[in-house]
């Protein structure tokens, strides 16, 4: 994902770099100065894919349980007797209808927000030519 990172270090933090090779512990600083845009949509793609997944299943084993104990079937009398729905045959929950709408909400927001995310990282990289990036320090302990 990251395309350039380059470390710097002072006289300073090599005479304390000495010190910590002695006690067993490394430290250096690294600035990342760019970011892979492509990476990140492509990143992004998959995390937002599976949590929509994750979403959906959830709300499947809700509706499902829903169903269940009757709350569906509950919901449905209510708004039948309340005006909505066919006046023959009442109002009904259709399941098929509802999920094939989330998922096709759910993918058109998975492409929005990894192109968000993209132009995040494209932003980022435009902003740091300017300042020159996120300093870093990293650490090992032995």
């Amino acid at each position: 994902m990251v395309k350039r990172m380059r470390a710097v270090m002072t006289a300073n933090e090599a005479s304390t770099r000495r010190d910590d090779a002695r006690s067993g512990s490394r430290k250096t600083r690294v600035v990342l100065r760019q970011v892979d845009a492509w990476s990140v949509l492509k990143f992004s793609l998959l995390f937002y894919f599976c949590l929509m997944l994750v979403f959906l299943f959830a709300l499947l084993i809700l509706y499902w349980i829903l169903g269940l104990i009757g709350v569906l079937d509950s919901a449905a009398h209510l708004l039948s007797t309340a005006g909505f729905g066919d006046p023959d045959s009442g109002f009904e929950f259709h399941g098929y209808w509802i999920f094939s709408r989330l998922f096709l909400i759910g993918v058109a927001g998975v492409f929005v927000w990894s192109l968000v995310n993209m132009l995040v990282a494209v932003l980022y990289n435009l902003v740091s030519d300017v300042i020159g990036g996120i300093e870093l320090t990293l650490g090992e302990t032995r």
